[in-house]
């Protein structure tokens, strides 16, 4: 398996790393050998996470807060001494439902968390990466990011907005040999997405097994990827396999074509 590539001395921070896909990732890098630092909201699950992952270190971050951001990152400094690769995973499903239901805090709290988030972490990374001499950033998008998504309108805008920021920091930072790539995940099996099916065919007053269905078929694979398959490629773009790979959308979502 690609996840024995070894990362010993890499020094890694997830953000929304204590669970689901940012703890999948945070296992690959650990099972690697790198020095995992793991933000996140949800304290019980950071307070955990140290007996789960031996080493790790964690703290709570709020990633729309540029306050919190900043304390992150000099916790950072502190307990990694610098920084090698970023993961900007922490995002939110935002509201479901048509533009002319939606409010403007559903708007504004979507992309505080998505993007603006990945804006003020990245800022607070570049001088880090830049030390680092091979600094890497890896943005997670959807494929809500290159795909319209009826019902998901602002869950979709804010991840489009992950591409462009993507590819404009690629442009900037590849004189500092700094690689940036997006990762555009599929339907992710798990609580997220069922909460998702689940609000979806609430809004539409429709079963929600037929939602799940439309889901689980609208990759050519017939299924949902799992936090594992996105986490192998997080760990694959951060490895020296990588090298010559940025400013890329890399699709992980088994050929889908509609989002429904």
């Amino acid at each position: 398996m690609f996840e024995e590539v070894d990362f010993t001395g890499k020094k890694v921070l997830i953000t929304a790393g204590a669970d689901g896909l940012g703890l999948e990732m945070a296992k690959v890098f650990h099972r690697a050998g790198a020095a995992v630092f793991v933000c996140d909201v949800n304290e019980a699950r950071l307070a955990a996470l140290p007996a789960e992952l031996p080493g790790v270190k964690v703290a709570r971050a709020d990633v729309s807060d540029e306050a919190s951001v900043e304390q992150l990152f000099a916790g950072v400094k502190e307990a990694l001494g610098g920084l090698d690769i970023l993961v900007n995973n922490a995002g939110v499903a935002g509201p479901t439902g048509y533009v002319e239901t939606l409010s403007k805090a559903d708007w504004d709290r979507t992309l505080a968390v998505n993007i603006t988030g990945q804006f003020l972490c990245a800022r607070q990374a570049i001088p880090l990466l830049k030390e680092s001499k091979a600094g890497v950033m890896i943005n997670l998008s959807s494929a809500a990011g290159h795909l319209g998504f009826a019902g998901r309108s602002v869950y979709s805008a804010s991840k489009w907005a992950v591409i462009g920021f993507t590819k404009s920091l690629a442009i900037e930072l590849g004189g500092y040999g700094i690689r940036v790539n997006a990762i555009l995940p599929g339907a992710v099996e798990g609580p997220r997405i069922r909460a998702v099916i689940a609000a979806k065919a609430e809004t539409l007053g429709r079963p929600v097994q037929e939602i799940a269905a439309q889901y689980e078929n609208q990759a050519v694979l017939g299924r949902m990827v799992t936090a594992r398959d996105i986490a192998n490629m997080v760990l694959f773009n951060a490895s020296e396999a990588a090298r010559s790979v940025t400013g890329q959308a890399i699709v992980v979502d088994g050929f889908t074509q509609k989002l429904y």
